[in-house]
């Protein structure tokens, strides 16, 4: 996971600068400024839909919609995984050949960038579709075994509208795949920030807590303690980061100096904000003051790491500030309005846990037998 946010002023060393050891122009303040406020603005974009689109998820019914929910346990071991596979990256690039290996990655995320895409636009897209428009429903359904037996291992509903979405989509990804460019990648990695922050979705705040401080550990550990995340940073060709130009004032389109936040600065601290916005709406205060706590944190944390990027002329790791603001903003405000239990006692269930699904049909079905009950009596 990269979770960096590199410094314009030394993007030469971190971003891929020229190898023929020319110098780059400096920096104007005009551009460091654009690069920084634009990479803010795509930051908050994605975290602000994704959660509100979180709500509509969570409601939902479609099987292929269905959030992944994630545990107390998972969250443990979230670090651990991450720091195996980022350091496996990096023996990768270090003992095979980064062509090929980038040529393999940006194949595998053309597919992936793609259903992102497409699945991120198509409720905007279904605005613009005519009410006559021939559109038909389809089903993937992949099973294993036979009778009692069969599991489900993929089921995936999807129509017309969504194949336009998916052939538009896939237009971007041939931009991407030929020509690498900045703003392809962007589209690509937005899409994959707002689907994380909308489907994946954490159990309870206590879960939240556990996933953001052991990713606190592992960023400020893989960015001050080695050079590893910076490397991989810089040597994966893949849409796993937002980029923006700090030349571009001068060059247009072609830029080529970049700024860079890693896509884990995004959703990582996203997915909690979600969670806090479903806590709002479970309160039924019609108001959502945890989620606006959390996000002006977010914009607090964020913007804290750029000026800190700024003044240290160093890569920063955005969850060092990103974790504090984010759980302690919304955790003071819970306990100014001595809200902390109904905040720590909220739990999700996990829809597509079969255990979680009998609950929820046996509770109704208590919930109908009771009001029978009532009726005869």
């Amino acid at each position: 996971m990269d979770s960096a946010l590199s410094d314009p002023h030394n993007a030469s060393a971190e971003t891929g600068g020229p190898a023929n050891g020319t110098t780059r122009p400096p920096s104007t303040p005009e551009g460091i400024a654009l690069a920084y406020g634009s990479l803010l603005l795509m930051a908050l974009l994605p975290i602000f839909f994704g959660a509100l689109r979180s709500v509509r998820c969570a409601r939902g019914k479609n099987p292929s919609d269905m959030p992944e929910t994630i545990t107390s346990r998972d969250a443990a071991r979230f670090p651990i995984i991450a720091s195996c596979t980022l350091l496996g990256l990096y023996l990768f690039f270090k003992i095979f050949s980064q062509e090929y290996i980038n040529l393999l990655l940006s194949m595998y995320f053309f597919v992936l960038g793609i259903l992102a895409l497409s699945h991120t636009i198509s409720p905007f897209m279904n605005k613009f579709f005519p009410v006559n428009f021939p559109n038909r429903q389809y089903q993937l359904l992949f099973t294993q075994g036979s009778g009692e037996n069969k599991e489900e291992i993929i089921n995936y509903e999807f129509d017309t509208k969504d194949l336009v979405c998916l052939g538009l989509s896939s237009i971007v990804g041939v931009w991407y795949l030929l020509r690498k460019h900045w703003i392809a990648n962007n589209l690509f990695g937005l899409a994959f920030s707002l689907n994380g922050v909308e489907l994946l979705h954490l159990n309870n705040v206590s879960t939240g807590c556990i996933l953001l401080g052991g990713l606190f550990i592992y960023d400020v550990f893989w960015v001050f303690g080695t050079n590893v995340m910076v490397t991989v940073a810089k040597s994966f060709e893949a849409p796993i980061k937002l980029v923006f130009p700090q030349d571009l004032l001068e060059k247009g389109l072609e830029a080529d100096n970049f700024a860079m936040l890693g896509l884990g600065d995004i959703v990582i601290p996203g997915i909690f904000i979600a969670l806090l916005l479903r806590f709002d709406i479970s309160l039924k205060k019609n108001t959502h003051t945890y989620f606006y706590t959390s996000f002006a944190a977010y914009i607090f944390g964020l913007g804290l790491t750029i000026f800190i990027m700024h003044i240290f002329k160093h890569a920063q790791p955005a969850l060092l500030y990103l974790v504090p603001a984010c759980i302690g903003f919304p955790v003071l405000v819970a306990l100014v309005k001595g809200e902390v239990t109904e905040m720590f006692s909220y739990e999700e269930s996990n829809p597509k846990d079969p255990a979680a699904v009998t609950e929820s049909k046996e509770g109704t079905e208590a919930s109908a037998s009771k009001g029978l009950e009532k009726k005869e009596k």
